[in-house]
This record gives structure tokens, sequence and C-alpha cells, in this order.
């Protein structure tokens, strides 16, 4: 069980990582807000935070 926990651990920071740096600051605000609004049941800051993600994705590449 406890190996089961580190590695989910290292798959989330590793997660998280890959989207600051491809999306910076904006994306860890998007996935920062979807994360919460999905741990406290609140539809509205998911929602919030699946828009943000989703427009950083479908946005223009800069």
């Amino acid at each position: 069980m406890p190996v089961l926990a580190l590695l989910t651990a290292v798959l989330v920071v590793a997660f998280e990582q890959l989207v600051e740096w491809k999306y910076g600051p904006t994306g860890i605000v998007g996935l920062l807000l979807l994360t919460v609004g999905l741990k406290a049941k609140n539809p509205a800051v998911s929602s919030a935070g699946a828009v943000v993600l989703a427009l950083l994705v479908t946005g223009p590449a800069l």
C-alpha cells in the first residue's frame, strides 16, 4: 500500500510540473481550480478550472 501511495504522489507531481512547463502559471491556476472544485464538490469552481485549461489547450500557440 505505501508503494502505491508513493507512486501516485510521484505521478501527480510529475503531471503538475508538465502542466506548469507547457502552460505556465495560468495552467497551474486552472489545474488548482479544477482540483479544489472537485475536492470541495463545487461545480462552479471546477467548471472555471476546466474552462481555463480548455482555453489554454485550444488557444493559439505562442
